[in-house]
C-alpha cells in the first residue's frame, strides 16, 4: 500500500491600500486599539458597504500574476458564522464567482495549480490575556485576498518553496507587504494522506506564522496521518493548531464544510463588472515578476542560475543589484558579491551602490585583495566612508607597480 501526501494551501494576505475594503477608515498597524473604526466596519444596522476600487485593482494584479482566468462579472457573498471577531455576524467574501480562477505557480520545474483568488474583508484581532479575550476592531474590514491552491504539494519543503514564491509575487506586484510576522500573510495548509492518487481525509492546520513552522507542521501531520492509516485507524476531519513549543499539532475543532457557512449572495453590493480595457490597462502596468527577472538575469546579463535565483526573489536585493549593474558591466561579479558577502549585513542597503562598485573595482584592478575587501565592506556600511578612504586609512593598497617593488627589494 503506497501512501501519498497531498497538500493544498489557503493563503490570506492583507492588501496594501490606504483605506478599508468597504469603508473609508484608514488601514493601520500597531495603532491604539479601536481608534480606526466606523459604523460600516463595526456592522451597525442601516449602513451600506462601498467597494474600494484600489482593492479590486490589487486583487486583479495578484490574479494576473498567478496566471488566473479573470471573471468579468464576479459577485460578493455573505459567509455566515458566529465568532467574536466578526462584528456583523457574517463576512463579506466571494464564493461562487471569485475574481480569479484556474491559475498556477511554477516552482523548481513543478506546476502548482491555483484554484481561486478572491477578495474579502478581514476580521477583528483577538488578543488573549489570561482568562479574558480582548478585541481590536482596527483590523476589521481591512481588504484581504484569499489564494487557494489545488492539492498538488507533496511535502513541507515543497510548501515552503511555493509560499516563498507567492510571497515574492505579492511583494513585486505591490499588492501586499506579505509580512508573516505581522500577520499580513497567513497560511492554512490542508493535508491528506491517501492511497496512490486518491485523496484521503483532510485536516487543516492553523497558527503557522513562519516558513519553519509551516514545514514542521506539515511534516508532523503527514507522519501522524500515515501512522494512523498504517495502524488500521481512520483520520478524522478536524482543524488543528500547531503548538510551536511542543512541535506538534492539537485538535482545535471539527472542520466545517462550505454548507456550514450558509453562503448566499451579498444583497448590499452589486456584481463587480470588469471591462477588457480596464484589465488590459492593469496588464500593461504589471511589474516584472521574480521568474521573469531570473530569466533576464541569466539570458541577458550572464548570471549563473544560483545567484539569479536568490536575487530575483528579493525585491530590495533585485533593485540594489540593478542599480549596481548600471554602474559596472561585470554583472556576475556584482551578483556573486551581493549573494556571498553583502546580504550578510541586515542594513546593507545603507551602502550606496556607487561605493559598493568602487570597492569591487579596486579588487578587480588588483589594488585591494579580496580578503581585505571583505573586511572593508562592513566598515563602509557602518561608517559611510568610501572604499578608498578606508583602504588608505588601513594601508591596504596592494603594490603592483614593478619599479616600486624593485625599490622595496633593494632596500
Amino acid at each position: 500500500m503506497e501512501l501519498k501526501p497531498r497538500i493544498g494551501i489557503e493563503v490570506h494576505t492583507q492588501l496594501k491600500t490606504k483605506s478599508k475594503v468597504f469603508c473609508s477608515c484608514p488601514v493601520t498597524f500597531g495603532e491604539e486599539p479601536n481608534t480606526h473604526i466606523c459604523p460600516v466596519c463595526m456592522g451597525y444596522p442601516g449602513v451600506l458597504p462601498v467597494l474600494n476600487k484600489k482593492a479590486v485593482e490589487l486583487t486583479l494584479r495578484i490574479a494576473l500574476a498567478l496566471n488566473c482566468e479573470i471573471d468579468m462579472h464576479s459577485r460578493f457573498a455573505r459567509k455566515n458564522y458566529f465568532y467574536p471577531d466578526l462584528p456583523k455576524g457574517y463576512q463579506i467574501t466571494q464564493y461562487m464567482r471569485p475574481i480569479g480562477r484556474n491559475g498556477y505557480i511554477d516552482i523548481g520545474g513543478k506546476r502548482i495549480r491555483i484554484n481561486r483568488v478572491h477578495l474579502e474583508e478581514e476580521t477583528a484581532k483577538m488578543i488573549h490575556q489570561g482568562d479574558k479575550t480582548l478585541l481590536d476592531f482596527n483590523r476589521a474590514g481591512v481588504p484581504l485576498v484569499e489564494i487557494v491552491s489545488e492539492p498538488d504539494i507533496e511535502s513541507g519543503e515543497e510548501a515552503v518553496l511555493y509560499l516563498k514564491m507567492l510571497q515574492a509575487i505579492l511583494r513585486f506586484t505591490g499588492a501586499s507587504d506579505a509580512d508573516m510576522e505581522k500577520g499580513m500573510m497567513r497560511c492554512e495548509p490542508n493535508i491528506s494522506v491517501g492511497v496512490g492518487d486518491e485523496l484521503g481525509t483532510k485536516t487543516e492546520i492553523k497558527n503557522l506564522n513562519s516558513f519553519r513552522a509551516v514545514q514542521r507542521g506539515i511534516d508532523y501531520e503527514i507522519k501522524r496521518q500515515t501512522e494512523i492509516i498504517k495502524n488500521g485507524g481512520k483520520v478524522e476531519q478536524v482543524t488543528l493548531l500547531w503548538d510551536e513549543s511542543r512541535k506538534e499539532t492539537r485538535i482545535m475543532r471539527k472542520k466545517e464544510t462550505a454548507a456550514d457557512y450558509r453562503y448566499f449572495p451579498e444583497p448590499d453590493l452589486p456584481p463587480l463588472v470588469l471591462t477588457r480595457e480596464y484589465i488590459e490597462g492593469i496588464k500593461k502596468t504589471q511589474p516584472e515578476l521574480p521568474h521573469e527577472k531570473k530569466r533576464r538575469y541569466v539570458e541577458e546579463m550572464g548570471l549563473r542560475e544560483y545567484e539569479a535565483g536568490i536575487i530575483s526573489m528579493d525585491m530590495v536585493m533585485a533593485q540594489y543589484f540593478e542599480r549596481a549593474s548600471g554602474l559596472w558591466d561585470k554583472h556576475q561579479e556584482i551578483a556573486k558579491w551581493i549573494v556571498s558577502e553583502l546580504i550578510r549585513y541586515r542594513d546593507y542597503n545603507r551602502l550606496n551602490p556607487e561605493s559598493f562598485i568602487q570597492l569591487l573595482r579596486l579588487v578587480d584592478e588588483g589594488k585591494v585583495s579580496r580578503i581585505a575587501a571583505k573586511d572593508v565592506l562592513p566598515e563602509m556600511i557602518e561608517s559611510g566612508k568610501s572604499a578608498m578612504e578606508i583602504v588608505k586609512e588601513k594601508n591596504l593598497l596592494q603594490v603592483s607597480d614593478e619599479s616600486s617593488l624593485k625599490d622595496v627589494v633593494l632596500e
